[in-house]
């Protein structure tokens, strides 16, 4: 066997695109077409964003599809209390790279608020509030329009560009406001379809997870 003209010895390797002769006849490898995979699910109020609990309670990994080889890992958390959007992924890479604070990848939340929000609370957080681990702030705060009201709650949709552990929540908390309700409805490109209930899944096709992919380039 020869590797770019030269006799092969153990250990060698051959790059894309390198001649690779075996008893004089050249070898053809083709390029891998492997891509990650990626699910949306539609987590409901009560299940734990975990593999398993020791108090028993539900998980989100126990409706997902099995994955062999290889094990689904989740892009962000949702707490317990809160239900919406959440995505999978069969790549630790991709993963690691749509949570890392540097990209910056919006997430978009429909908030129910106990009382609302003043006008002064609301500049507060589009300007950012101090929270224990740094400040934050969101990037939009809308009036929901449409959304069933409940005595002195309020509905608003949010943006924000990371995902610290329960920010939303300390958000709102920090502005004198309090969370009563809390679903994600957006993470980057991807949207909470209207027809995917609560504790279904589906899978992100093939135009779906170019847009997610491209998410960790900007």
């Amino acid at each position: 066997m020869s590797v770019r003209g030269q006799t092969a010895k153990l250990g060698d390797r051959a790059a894309p695109g390198d001649e690779v002769l075996l008893d004089g006849k050249q070898i053809k490898f083709s390029a891998s077409t492997s891509q990650p995979r990626a699910i949306v699910y539609h987590k409901p109020i009560g299940e734990l964003v975990t593999r398993s609990d020791p108090e028993g309670r539900a998980t989100v990994f126990e409706k997902l599809p099995k994955l062999s080889p290889g094990r689904w890992v989740a892009i962000g958390r949702l707490d317990l209390n809160s239900s919406g959007l959440l995505l999978f992924t069969d790549s630790g890479e991709l993963a690691n790279q749509l949570m890392h604070p540097r990209r910056e990848i919006e997430r978009e939340y429909e908030v129910r608020v106990q009382g609302g929000l003043s006008a002064e609370a609301i500049q507060k957080l589009l300007a950012g509030v101090e929270l224990e681990d740094g400040p934050a702030k969101f990037k939009r705060i809308d009036a929901l329009q449409g959304k069933k009201d409940s005595g002195t709650n309020r509905w608003y949709r949010v943006v924000l560009a990371e995902g610290r552990n329960r920010e939303v929540r300390r958000m709102v908390e920090a502005a004198g406001g309090r969370v009563s309700r809390l679903m994600r409805v957006r993470f980057g490109p991807v949207v909470l379809a209207g027809h995917l209930a609560p504790g279904r899944w589906e899978e992100l096709d093939a135009s779906k997870m170019r847009t997610l992919i491209d998410a960790t380039k900007g």
